[in-house]
């Protein structure tokens, strides 16, 4: 069993930055390819950023030069740093755990970008 849970949200200026972390309870964290998701508000849910166990990381090109993920096997954390925020970047982010026999989801923290 894997729980998940985000930090880090809030109000930023655009152009500004801030640091999302998702701290994962469980022994198999090392093992979960963990990855980055939001949802605008009328929209679906759509991957941001992901990074496997041994560091691989992907991201989707909206994001690419702007954004960081990151993961600390010894704090069981992964990180979304988010640089030169845009107001499309406003979104509840959701972080997923993609473990060998599951996958696991936190609950969600909202993001605004906003002037």
């Amino acid at each position: 069993q894997v729980q998940l849970v985000e930090s880090g949200g809030g109000l930023v200026q655009p152009g500004g930055s801030l640091r999302l972390s998702c701290a994962a309870s469980g022994r198999t964290f090392s093992s979960c390819a963990m990855g980055w998701y939001r949802q605008a508000p009328g929209k679906q849910r759509e991957l941001v950023a992901r990074i496997t166990g041994g560091g691989s990381t992907y991201y989707v090109e909206a994001v690419k030069g702007r954004f960081t993920i990151s993961r600390d096997n010894a704090k069981n954390t992964v990180y979304l740093q988010m640089n030169s925020p845009k107001p499309e970047d406003t979104a509840v982010y959701y972080c997923k755990a993609d473990c060998p026999t599951r996958a696991y989801w936190g609950q969600g923290t909202q993001v605004t970008v906003s002037a």
